[in-house]
């Protein structure tokens, strides 16, 4: 039975990271390189006055939390201000490939775990404060974040989930009453700005990185500890840790990773900066920065200025970008397995997993049956080069297109009168929507093959092509609200972006596509790593 909903700060902690794995043993926040170990165990550092801004209602039910008041111990708690005294704060300690280049020892610089909840279906959950104060890990920097930053990732975390794409969760989002400076961009204008605090969620926040730093030191005892509590805490079902079941571990890693860059790519969103330290090793979306979704649908297109000489990251890399990432993590577990070339079987699973799945999701947007014709594959790549020669709003496009469905299904409909309204909702200026009007005219003839009704068919594509996504432009506004204290558009964002594929017609210009003021505007149309 459901346990009585507590406040944050009243809940039992456990700990099983810190007690299963290798950590120091005292409390040193000094940044330094920490051989030997998994992690550190730190205190937050407190701030002057920690507000509540918002609260994630759906995951803190499942948590079992209640909502707490504007300010008070529970906030304190979410905020790093009141350490209750089952919690063993720590950070973890990992390395990484930062746009293809190793980095060294990376770890949690700016964000520190409390430890973990049961929900209410009986799973554990690491809560991890992010922008909390330094540890160990934070090199030149001061371990908080900014409001700005924080908004987005509170925001984005939630709106991936609800669009069923594969993520770490955000329970809460607490001003800190303190100032933080931050260069934007980058460009030498550092400037002041208020600081917050994301309490974010998951089954654990272990990434690549964490076996990386291991491999790279040659703490193989370490190594193999950390993949023996992932495998027992995380992937129970494969069985007790043995030579076999790394193999087949990696594998699972790498099947859900697939899923997760298929998702991303049905959606349109573009991660931004998916370095080795950003790769879950639970297949799930991690560490928002700079994200973005497509607007006119450009494969080359990124929204991290960082990224803006090589395109690393960009929308249309990163089913490759993950599979690189996916051989530096084999790469690093090599030490466990007496046949390193067997780890090509988690490769193989990587590339036929996301290749089976984008392809059943895009028959879903376009509401095509998986027992289709064999010339569906050809109709669907064709489509991608069709969208990046019109470079129409790709969002907009599937929404109209599933709309239009039934009457491209009725005999006295003029279908060219219907391609034309598609495009025209979906163009920018810059797009040349015409390139799309052969594929159009292919899938009409496609679509007519369907033996369901045409209701059925426009409900089917309507329930895979969202109608609103977390537009930069749109997080940009709650953003520059919630400076001056207004959370009015960011609460307001939160709960429609919690139904993204229902009509809501009443937020309707949620939906719009970017304006063109918002094009050239910083955080509405690039960003940095900067928060």
């Amino acid at each position: 039975m459901p346990s009585k909903a507590q406040q944050f700060h009243q809940a039992a902690f456990r700990n099983s990271f810190v007690e299963g794995l290798r950590g120091e043993t005292k409390i040193n926040l000094q940044p330094r390189q920490v051989p030997g170990f998994h992690y550190s165990p730190v205190q937050p550092t407190p701030v002057a006055d920690p507000r509540l801004l918002a609260w994630s209602a759906e995951l803190a039910a499942f948590l079992g939390l209640e909502q707490p008041p504007e300010r008070g111990p529970a906030v304190d708690a979410l905020a790093g201000n009141l350490i209750v005294d089952s919690m063993r704060p720590f950070a973890a300690r990992y390395g990484g490939h930062q746009f293809g280049n190793w980095a060294g020892q990376l770890g949690d610089g700016r964000a520190m775990s409390l430890g973990e909840l049961t929900a209410q279906d009986g799973t554990t959950w690491e809560i991890q404060l992010k922008g909390a104060g330094p540890t160990p890990y934070s090199r030149r920097a001061d371990g908080r974040a900014v409001l700005r930053s924080s908004v987005r990732e509170f925001l984005c975390s939630e709106a991936m989930h609800h669009l069923g794409v594969p993520t770490t969760r955000a329970l809460s989002l607490v001003a800190t009453g303190d100032t933080v400076v931050r260069d934007m961009f980058y460009n030498g204008n550092p400037q002041p700005e208020p600081g917050a605090i994301v309490a974010r969620v998951a089954p654990t926040f272990v990434r690549f990185g964490n076996f990386q730093i291991l491999a790279a030191h040659g703490e193989t005892d370490n190594l193999r500890a950390l993949a023996d509590y992932v495998i027992c805490h995380h992937f129970p079902d494969l069985g007790e840790p043995s030579a076999e079941v790394y193999l087949r571990w990696f594998a699972e890693v790498g099947r859900r990773t697939a899923v997760m860059v298929a998702q991303w790519m049905s959606v349109g969103f573009v991660h931004g900066v998916m370095n080795t330290d950003n790769m879950s090793i639970l297949g799930l979306t991690i560490d928002y920065g700079p994200y973005g979704w497509l607007e006119p649908y450009e494969p080359d297109w990124t929204p991290n200025t960082t990224d803006f000489a090589t395109h690393r990251y960009a929308f249309g890399q990163q089913p490759r970008v993950a599979l690189w990432n996916l051989m530096q993590l084999a790469q690093a577990l090599t030490p466990l397995v007496p046949d390193v070339q067997a780890l090509r079987q988690g490769l193989d699973e990587y590339v036929t997993t996301l290749n089976t799945t984008r392809h059943q999701l895009m028959l879903r947007k376009l509401g095509l049956t998986e027992q289709a014709t064999a010339d569906d594959q050809a109709l669907a790549a064709t489509l991608l080069e069709a969208l990046a020669a019109a470079a129409v709003d790709m969002t907009v496009f599937f929404r109209r297109l599933a709309h239009a469905a039934p009457a491209l299904l009725a005999v006295d409909h003029n279908e060219e009168t219907v391609f034309q309204e598609v495009l025209n909702a979906a163009a920018y200026p810059e797009s040349n929507s015409a390139a799309l009007l052969p594929w159009l005219r292919q899938y009409a003839q496609r679509l007519r093959q369907e033996s369901a009704a045409p209701e059925a068919i426009r409900a089917s594509m309507l329930a895979a092509n969202p109608k609103y996504v977390l537009r930069n432009y749109l997080a940009q506004q709650a953003i520059e609200a919630a400076e001056t204290g207004d959370l009015a558009p960011l609460n307001r964002l939160m709960e429609v972006l919690k139904t993204p594929f229902a009509e809501q017609p009443e937020h309707n210009e949620l939906a719009a596509k970017r304006p063109e003021w918002a094009r050239e505007k910083p955080g509405s149309a690039t960003l940095s790593c900067s928060s």
